[in-house]
Parts: C-alpha cells; structure tokens; sequence
C-alpha cells in the first residue's frame, strides 16, 4: 500500500475546517493567569458521530451532548482538553478534545466531546 496516496485519498474527504485553541498561563503583575490561545486556524479535518445524542432538555435549556471523533493530519499537535470550533457548510459546532491516541502515520483520530446549549 503506498501511504502518500492513502493520505490523499483519505485527505479529500476532510471538508471540515477546524480552529483549534488551548489554555495557557501569563504572568500579570507577578499573577499567573490563563488565557484560551489559537494554536492552529482553518485546518482541514472531518468529524464524524460515535455515539447517540444525550437530549438533557428542561423547561430552562437544550443541553446537547455527543461523542464524536476528529479525523485530521498527524503533524496537528491536540492535546486533551483543548477546544475546538469545527465549521462544517457554514455551521459551527463546538467540541473539547479527549485523549489523543497516537497519531497514524496517515492521519490522527481524537475522541471529542460536544456540549452546547441551544
């Protein structure tokens, strides 16, 4: 199997666009503080469903929560608990990375995990 052309194929399928952002600590007048930092903008990816929605709904709110999996290029460095805004036909949809299994040699998969309140 030639890997170059695997990950071309497996590439095209990435119509997702991801922004990917994590927290890190600052000094303040000698006060560590932290602050959400963009660590990569646009890139491709795809998400796909794993797993039933959770409908927590009440009077109040609409929780949404799901699981999902990221499928995007091995060089994107995602670390548990970083968050993620995927834009998908103009939609977009908010996730917290889980815990990365080590990376293919042709593309990653992460599990994540969706919370919005509608």
């Amino acid at each position: 199997m030639n890997l170059r052309q695997y990950r071309r194929k497996l590439e095209k399928t990435y119509t997702d666009r991801a922004i990917i952002q994590r927290y890190e600590d600052y000094e303040v007048d000698s006060e560590t503080k932290q602050r959400l930092i963009t660590k990569y903008q646009d890139e491709p990816c795809r998400v796909s469903q794993t797993g039933l929605a959770r409908n927590g709904q009440t009077e109040a709110e609409n929780q949404i929560d799901y699981d999902a999996k990221l499928f995007i290029a091995p060089e994107v460095e995602i670390l548990q608990g970083d968050e993620l805004e995927v834009t998908r036909n103009g939609r977009k949809y908010h996730f917290t990375a889980g815990e990365p299994f080590p990376p293919y040699s042709t593309h990653q998969e992460v599990n994540l995990t969706r919370k919005d309140r509608a």
